[in-house]
């Protein structure tokens, strides 16, 4: 079952959250074809090129750029389109399979280009009409008579057989939901190799699953980690104006709801002074962000008791999770490779909240997944609660909460891990976020179902070697989360 990956869960965003700039991807498009037929078949190179601009249609009503590279019909044509798909800097290429075409179209473009490619096989008819067929009909629908040859070529010439797309060109919505996962998976490319990621101090207590390599992450991912310092943070909130404070309060009231406290004694109402805190660190926070230029953070810092370092950097909850919301992912515990793992989910729109295992209710079956701290509330269930909390266990500070649960429905959870050989190796799994009561503790917690069973399934994730930290998306997606994997050549496993 293929999921629709550009349209974000519906849910209460008041006027606190205004998407960030969405990506744009860059995806290319040539057909291919048998030059020989044109003369043989008057009037078909025409029909197979207006094939050619209904999947590109197609393809350029998911938010994409589209660039039309013409149809390949020999193997020259061949040889001249790779100098220009280099040039174009893709993310992705689509091969429409127009007719039976030779190896020869292919055969160098797929030696010669990294970009991923997926071969498009939509024939026009669902069927033939047999009573009546001719060759040239016959050659009209032969979109899928060449995948055999272009696959065994491609393996030929040392790569991975290509993912396809098969189905019909009109009234298939399996083929449109397919196409638009591509297009997803197309932004996540995009944004890992262009993204600047901002990281702020060192994993929490020296955690050492936590640790990452930010010259690997650039190796693997594209992406390249900006070290930035707390101080940067601070004087922004020292110098935050009054009226953009008394705003964002005004944006925080209108999106969360702040209950009474109800059974944790750590936990008690907003405070106004926590409110006007976690206010001004919001301004700063977007303010610094919007200076480094950033399309993620990851932060852990501590700072000397009773002074504003402190007290920034232990309440950025609040301006966490309204930037998450909107697309921009952050870390708490210094945790890059979760905040990787956020970024793929974020923009495959299923959103991608910071979160790790919790207790397990062996009455029910289910494991609590959650995290304290801040979350992606754009994927929350209901209103998101905010309290205020005297202490943040096992962190220095106190101040606001963020509390909800995630849409309740499918779930997928990716943890990105480093082996001993120094490579990173993707965890999935997919389970069910299930209705009903959590723990009201200033934290994230949504009960969290998962097959066969909890005990087999944690047996099963644990082995894998993942770190404790993973990121949170609503629907099911471990297929296409793979395909992103291979993509970029890095191990993957899903947890049946």
């Amino acid at each position: 079952m293929i999921n629709q990956v550009n349209n974000m869960p519906a849910v209460h965003l008041g006027s606190a959250i205004k998407r960030r700039k969405e990506t744009v991807a860059r995806i290319g498009v040539f057909g291919v074809g048998y030059f020989k037929y044109w003369d043989q078949f008057p009037g078909l190179l025409d029909q197979l090129k207006a094939k050619q601009e209904v999947f590109i249609e197609k393809v350029s009503k998911n938010e994409v750029e589209v660039i039309d590279f013409g149809l390949v019909d020999n193997v020259q044509s061949a040889y001249d389109l790779v100098p220009q798909l280099k040039a174009a800097d893709l993310d992705l290429i689509f091969c429409d399979m127009l007719t039976y075409a030779t190896s020869s179209t292919f055969g160098i473009v797929v030696k010669s280009i990294e970009t991923p490619i997926v071969l498009v096989a939509l024939q026009p008819d669902q069927a033939l009409d047999y009573e009546n067929a001719s060759t040239y009909q016959q050659l009209y629908n032969d979109d899928i008579c060449a995948l055999p040859e272009f696959a065994g070529v491609a393996v030929r010439m040392g790569k991975k057989v290509p993912d396809m797309i098969v189905g019909t060109l009109h009234n298939d919505e399996q083929a449109e939901l397919e196409i638009n996962e591509y297009c997803g998976i197309a932004k996540v490319l995009h944004d890992l190799r262009t993204a600047r990621i901002g990281h702020i101090g060192h994993p929490i207590e020296a955690m050492l699953d936590m640790h990452s390599d930010s010259t690997m992450i650039t190796a693997h991912f594209g992406a390249h980690i900006i070290q930035c310092e707390a101080h940067e943070i601070v004087a922004h909130y020292e110098r935050a104006n009054e009226e953009n404070v008394h705003a964002t309060r005004n944006r925080i009231l209108d999106f969360f709801d702040t209950p009474d406290p109800i059974s944790d004694p750590i936990s008690e109402k907003l405070k106004d002074t926590d409110l006007t805190t976690s206010a001004r660190v919001t301004v700063a926070l977007e303010q610094f962000v919007e200076h480094k230029k950033l399309d993620g953070l990851a932060y852990y810092y501590d700072g000397e008791e009773g002074s504003n370092t402190r007290l920034v950097m232990s309440n950025l909850i609040v301006g966490n999770s309204l930037l998450t919301g909107a697309g921009f992912p952050m870390c708490g515990e210094s945790d890059l490779k979760t905040c990787i793992a956020m970024l793929i989910m974020d923009r495959l729109g299923i959103g991608g909240s910071f979160a790790e295992f919790h207790p397990v209710d062996f009455k029910e079956g289910f494991v609590l997944v959650g995290h304290d701290g801040p979350h992606n509330i754009a994927i929350a269930e209901g209103r998101p609660v905010l309290r205020s909390l005297k202490k943040y266990h096992g962190k220095p500070g106190f101040g606001a909460g963020v509390e909800f649960k995630i849409k309740e429905g499918p779930i997928t959870i990716l943890s990105i891990s480093s082996t001993y050989n120094g490579k990173f190796k993707f965890v999935i799994a997919e389970g069910e976020s299930v209705e009903g009561p959590i723990p009201p503790t200033g934290n994230t917690n949504t009960r969290g179902y998962f097959k066969p069973d909890v005990r087999t399934f944690l047996h099963r994730w644990v082995k894998e070697g993942p770190t404790h930290h993973f990121a949170l998306g609503v629907g099911h997606y471990a297929a296409t989360i793979t395909k992103i994997a291979n993509y970029l050549n890095i191990e993957s496993v899903t947890i049946s």
